[in-house]
């Protein structure tokens, strides 16, 4: 990766990268639009999909230059990591499968990587990453979104502060419709291929963002669980739905439910937290509002930008209570903290950050490893792999 003195590198967008996000990708464009809300990257290269015709395509449409814009992830690490004006850092955008060797190929380029969730598709490729990531001078980090949000932010901060004493009971859920029946979609076709998206289905999927939402919440993580995984659609070779028992080493408890064939429900992730002082409560559906409720007292509302909310979470909100904030800015405050922590990088500084790392993903794999472990054996209680 090219060095620039340090005042242009502080004062201008980093330049970024993209691998996947093509034509007709979601995730790829929501990227880009939070990457862009703070003024804190400029995208300047891409190999935006697998079919060299398409990211070709999908580089003009979004304005790049024709030799910025490369058939493979490999081609464009090799040749950005030697331009004088290269990428800085990339975002990993791809289906699961990819995740690991594209972000292995600019991690030993020291290209900074930003990924996509969950880390990788396989528990032993998310070690080699974490391997790849500790001998790299590039940093890391993984889009949990919903980390970014200012309430989820501030639920952290009043478990981290006591006010919910000792964390006893932690629910968490997430559940969706749109795979009730088979869909013939790109993001239903890869999401349900176990080559490309893991063994885990919904467990993959959202299970990993709900159990990541309870341990940036409660500082936890789990060291056993029993799982009930099942494929309710015929045909169906991941699971769609998951019911997960979980136990923390502080003797807390929790309860785990994801489901991709849940009708009603769009994209209603919760989570309840309790401990021996007082709970909490969050819905991601109305995600400007934070429920506390101290023990033996009247439940109080905690609004995002208003009263109650604490003034270190002010730089997570952009505009005035009352207005909708959620996704869009959730990712932008991942990407916001990530620039923050390159440009100290740059100035030979460490920055601490609330955006989750590849240890965190290594979590998720294994939570995920472990449910499928354990449902194969009628539920049984496993150990997260150490």
């Amino acid at each position: 990766m090219a060095i620039e003195g340090t005042d242009t590198a502080q004062t201008r967008p980093i330049r970024l990268g993209m691998v996947g996000g093509g034509k007709d990708a979601f995730i790829g464009a929501v990227h880009r639009i939070a990457s862009r809300i703070d003024g804190a990257y400029e995208l300047v290269a891409g190999a935006l999909s697998s079919t060299p015709e398409k990211a070709l395509e999908s580089g003009q449409a979004l304005g790049l230059k024709k030799d910025r814009t490369y058939a493979s992830f490999a081609d464009m690490a090799k040749r950005e990591a030697r331009l004088k004006d290269g990428i800085e850092a990339v975002a990993i955008v791809t289906p699961n499968h990819v995740h690991y060797p594209a972000a292995r190929e600019f991690l030993k380029r020291g290209i900074h990587v930003i990924c996509d969730k969950p880390l990788t598709s396989t528990l032993a490729d998310a070690k080699k990453l974490v391997k790849a990531a500790e001998s790299s001078s590039a940093l890391f980090f993984l889009t949990h979104n919903y980390t970014g949000y200012p309430m989820v932010r501030q639920a952290r901060e009043l478990v981290q502060s006591g006010e919910l004493g000792t964390i006893r009971v932690i629910q968490v859920e997430y559940p969706q419709d749109w795979l009730t029946i088979e869909q013939d979609n790109k993001q239903a076709e890869w999401r349900t291929d176990p080559a490309r998206t893991g063994l885990g289905g919904s467990t993959g999927d959202i299970g990993t963002h709900a159990y990541n939402l309870a341990s940036f919440i409660t500082g936890q993580l789990a060291e056993s669980l029993a799982a009930d995984l099942q494929s309710f659609v015929p045909g169906r070779q991941v699971d769609d739905n998951g019911h997960v028992m979980l136990r923390y080493a502080s003797g807390a408890r929790g309860m785990l439910w994801c489901s991709q064939v849940a009708p009603g429900n769009e994209n209603n992730l919760k989570i309840r937290v309790y401990g021996d002082k007082g709970g909490l409560e969050w819905h991601q559906e109305n995600p400007n509002y934070l429920y506390l409720t101290p023990f033996g007292e009247p439940k109080r509302i905690i609004t995002r930008g208003g009263a109650g909310m604490s003034e270190s979470i002010g730089p997570s909100t952009r505009i005035p209570p009352g207005h909708p904030e959620g996704y869009l800015e959730g990712f932008a405050n991942l990407y916001k903290d990530a620039a923050d922590v390159i440009r100290a990088h740059q100035r030979g500084e460490d920055l601490s950050s609330l955006v989750p790392n590849v240890e965190d993903g290594l979590a998720g794999v294994r939570f995920i490893d472990a449910c499928v472990k354990s449902s194969s054996r009628n539920a049984a209680w496993v150990k997260l792999d150490g």
